[in-house]
Order: structure tokens, then C-alpha cells, then sequence
């Protein structure tokens, strides 16, 4: 089976949902266009990142009867989507979210469970704490959503890996750091290699969109990639570019990485689970 995915390497304008879902239909409209199964945008793709004060007033809660979300389900009839924005809940609570659209539902939404503040970052003065990690099933097979600092860690792809899901679908507003005598910043450079690890010793693929522009003196690099469950780069966009990058997938790839590598069959979970047991106790 082939899986085409599209990522969406795009600016937003701060606080401007409209202008954004604008932007995010046309896009649709040329990935669709050019043959997509799959749409992946940035981390807060419908908001803009910098948001502090201006939260409660861009939340959206993902729903059928949304002015927001009502035009993306539609589109997501002909292309699943996976798109960026802020989740409140029914207690007001605000969440870093991502929201898998297929065939006119909403089939899954992730809230990021790792919020940076510190440095450069200050989410968790606005935001709460997402508290679950899940894959799920698609039209595609089962797959797995992360938002930037959540592939930081290790624990989350992990669980995911072990919940069965076959492509990790990785979103982020990163900002470039560490300016050395290549075109490549520092932190495009250590991203990669973090991608490529996990996609090497999880036998997964891995399809990371980055945004791009300037918001608030930050830079976004864009620099968006998909690796195969071999560690090997399918793609990757321009940096500091606007841009619809595309990868075609062969998902019986998986199938011949994990039995030349059966490192999934040999994860002893039982064992991790104890001696997480062990150290937390």
C-alpha cells in the first residue's frame, strides 16, 4: 500500500484565525490537487504560537458546529488533515492541540504533554498539561500525533511505538538557534537527528511539519522531513521557505525493516514496566 503525505510548511499570522483557516484551504486545495491521502500542518497552525494573553480568545474546541472547524471537516472528506490549534475543555481549561480529520470526523485529538518554559519558551504560564498518549486507527493503518517538545523526550514516541501506531505524525512551531557556517541552524541540525533516530529504532515512519516566518522576534526554520522505518530521508522542505512538501510512502516497508530488525517483537514491556515501578516507588 502507498500512503502519499503532504506537510505544510506554512507562516500564520498571530491571533488571526480566519486569515489562517484561509490559508489552510488553499493549501488543502493544492495538496489535494497534486494527489495527497494525508495533510499535515504545524504546531498551532490555525494560531499563530507567541499567543500568551491572546489564548482565551482563539480557543476552539473541535466540533462539527464550529465556524472554524465546520469548512476543515468538510475538506477532510477528500484529504485527512492534521491540523494545529488551542483546545479548551469543558472546565476552561487551555491545551497545545492537534486534530486528526478524516472523512467529515474528527477521529483523534492530542494534547501536548510536555510544555517547555524555560529559555526562549513560556507555555506553561498559559497553557495546561496534556495527560495521554495514544495512537489510532485511520484509513491508513494506525498512527500515532506529537507536538515539538513531546519528541524531546523519549517516553512519548515509546508509547506510541508500543500502542501500535506505524507513523509518527509530528508537528511543531520550532525556533531556529545556534547559527554556525552552513545554511543549517543548530537546532534544524539536532531535530534531524532525533527524527532519524526515532524512525531507526522505533522501525517507524516518521513525518515531521515545521513552520516557518517570524512572530515576536522567534525564527521558524522550517526544514520539514518524513523518514522510513530504515532511517532513511524520504524528503525534506526548504529552509526559511514557505512550502507543500510531499513523500510517498510504502507502507510494506515496514513489514521488511521489522523482519530483517525485529526490535518491536524483543521489547521486553514488562520488564520496563517493573523497573518503572521499581524507580518511581
Amino acid at each position: 500500500m502507498k500512503l502519499t503525505i503532504a506537510l505544510a510548511q506554512i507562516n500564520t499570522h498571530l491571533g488571526n484565525v480566519p486569515a489562517n483557516l484561509e490559508k489552510h484551504l488553499s493549501s488543502i486545495q493544492e495538496a489535494r490537487d497534486s494527489g495527497a491521502d494525508l495533510l499535515i500542518f504545524p504546531e498551532l497552525s490555525l494560531t499563530g504560537y507567541v499567543l500568551q494573553d491572546l489564548v482565551p480568545a482563539i480557543a476552539h474546541h473541535p466540533a462539527p458546529d464550529s465556524p472554524i472547524f465546520k469548512p476543515l471537516l468538510e475538506a477532510s472528506r477528500e484529504i485527512d488533515l492534521v491540523v494545529g490549534f488551542v483546545d479548551e475543555d469543558q472546565r476552561h481549561r487551555f491545551f497545545i492541540a492537534s486534530a486528526y480529520l478524516s472523512r467529515g470526523e474528527i477521529l483523534h485529538v492530542h494534547h501536548k504533554v510536555y510544555l517547555p518554559t524555560y529559555g526562549l519558551f513560556d507555555e506553561g504560564r498559559f497553557f495546561a498539561w496534556g495527560d495521554s498518549v495514544r495512537a489510532f486507527e485511520t484509513r491508513f493503518g494506525r498512527l500515532g500525533m506529537l507536538i515539538c517538545e513531546d519528541f524531546w523526550h523519549a517516553s512519548p514516541p515509546y508509547l506510541l511505538w508500543l500502542d501500535g501506531a506505524e507513523i509518527f505524525l509530528l508537528s511543531s512551531a520550532s525556533p531556529g538557534r545556534g547559527l554556525n557556517t552552513k545554511p543549517q541552524l543548530e537546532s534544524a541540525r539536532w531535530v534531524e537527528h532525533i527524527n532519524r533516530a526515532y524512525a531507526s529504532l522505533f522501525t517507524t515512519f516518521v513525518a515531521h511539519a515545521n513552520r516557518v516566518g517570524f512572530e515576536d522576534g522567534l525564527n521558524f526554520w522550517g526544514g520539514s522531513t518524513v523518514f522510513d522505518p530504515n532511517g532513511e530521508l524520504l524528503t525534506q522542505g526548504p529552509y526559511h521557505e514557505e512550502a507543500l512538501v510531499y513523500a510517498e510512502l510504502d507502507l510494506h516497508q515496514l513489514h521488511r525493516t521489522r523482519t530483517r530488525l525485529p526490535l518491536l517483537r524483543d521489547e521486553r514491556t514488562g520488564l520496563v514496566l517493573r523497573e518503572l515501578n521499581r524507580i518511581i516507588s
